[in-house]
């Protein structure tokens, strides 16, 4: 292999790695933004997110997903993927759709049955995730045809899931005591430190996320891959910078919760756009995607009365549709402040849509059926105690007691 070929490959290789490890991210968020009796259930959601989705997707998933285009629709499958110089990419797209797939675990938490989420976390790393991802991302896709631009998937990863999650939850209702009255109480997490050191991991994967979707560093995509860096970087600080003075003036105290979330809502709003906009647009897109998600979370749970413990839903499907619909007004190539007009706008919202439509549809029908045949909620005394005394027979924190 050539010089330039094997860095190509090894940065996607490490990139990767860098995404794999935001599994670590997403089970420290999920954990310390929920109560101490569900940690383990947290644990196995994610462990099994990744270690199911790694299966499914080589097994049919991948194919389903990049396979030649069958009417720019869907991929043409075949089982147990073994091209042997496509290996790194295999992985690469791998640990993506994991991502996607443990999105709806910290909307569903604390009153989900482990079987019934294992089936569909299945379902949506096999079905869901890979035909919408071929739309865009395969090349010969409908939506890659109209113009439509993700470059790393604030809606063909973090959309899909972020609308996943919002059927998910709303069909398994909110937790015991979360709504009384009409009123929505806060049942805080147990461990803010679990969640910050989340979200630091996750910023760190990010850097993965981001700037491995060049698939390559030799030559000019030397130059992207540090653009990329510092918009992907710019775009987390601003969200977490706004979301935490937006907070500080509405509730009156520096909210530590929408702040750490503030900062992944600015990492899934760049994600769309982070190769096509400038270092200013992302440092917009970051500030906007700050706002969104506060007013997004406090509408989805005190208005639509959904609840969502860890804020998934507005963090990476509103504010994943909000980062893409951006990319039409700030990408520097054809968007609305760069002379571009409305065009790319446009083919943004038609993507955004009907994505969005895709993942809901799907979730919905996939977990009616599993309503159905297995039920999608524990009983009220396995969610009272806690699901890991019920679902995996241990107390993650024995001397705290199972209240908590």
């Amino acid at each position: 292999m050539e010089t330039d070929a094997v860095l190509d490959l090894m940065w996607i290789i490490i990139c990767g790695i860098l995404v794999f490890f935001m599994q670590a991210g997403f089970t420290l968020v999920e954990a310390g933004f929920t109560r101490a009796k569900n940690t383990s259930n947290i644990i196995m959601k994610n462990l099994m997110d990744l270690s199911v989705g790694s299966l499914a997707f080589w097994a049919i998933g991948y194919t389903i997903m990049y396979g030649d285009s069958i009417g720019s629709f869907i991929g043409t499958p075949s089982l147990f993927y073994d091209v042997r110089g496509d290996m790194h990419n295999l992985f690469f797209q791998t640990v993506f759709c994991a991502t996607a797939a443990t999105i709806v675990s910290g909307a569903i938490a604390e009153r989900t049955k482990f079987s019934t989420y294992l089936i569909f976390s299945l379902l949506l790393t096999t079905v869901i995730y890979p035909i919408s991802g071929h739309w865009v991302w395969q090349g010969d896709g409908w939506l890659t045809g109209l113009g439509f631009i993700d470059f790393a998937g604030s809606t063909v990863v973090h959309s899909v899931g972020g609308w996943a999650a919002l059927v998910a939850a709303a069909l398994v209702g909110p937790r015991i005591g979360k709504y009384t009255d009409g009123k929505s109480n806060a049942l805080p997490g147990h461990n803010m430190l679990y969640g910050a050191l989340g979200v630091f991991i996750l910023w760190l994967g990010w850097f993965g996320f981001n700037p491995g979707s060049e698939l390559a560093i030799s030559g000019d995509s030397a130059n992207n891959v540090a653009g990329i860096v510092i918009t992907t970087n710019l775009a987390a600080a601003a969200g977490a910078v706004v979301a935490l003075f937006l907070t500080w003036i509405r509730y009156g105290k520096a909210d530590i919760s929408m702040t750490l979330n503030g900062a992944l809502a600015g990492l899934v709003g760049i994600t769309a756009g982070c190769a096509a906009v400038d270092p200013m647009g992302a440092f917009i897109i970051g500030i906007v995607s700050g706002i969104v998600v506060v007013f997004s979370i406090e509408f989805i749970d005190k208005v639509l009365k959904i609840d969502d413990p860890v804020g998934a839903i507005s963090v990476h499907g509103v504010v994943g549709a909000v980062g893409t619909l951006l990319v039409g007004v700030f990408a520097t190539d054809g968007g609305l402040l760069y002379g571009g007009g409305f065009a790319q706008l446009g083919v943004q919202a038609i993507g955004v849509v009907s994505i969005g439509a895709w993942a809901m549809i799907t979730t919905f029908i996939l977990l009616s059926i599993l309503k159905a045949v297995m039920g999608l909620r524990v009983t009220e005394k396995e969610e009272l105690d806690g699901l890991d005394i019920h679902e995996h027979g241990i107390d993650s924190y024995p001397e705290f007691g199972r209240d908590k």
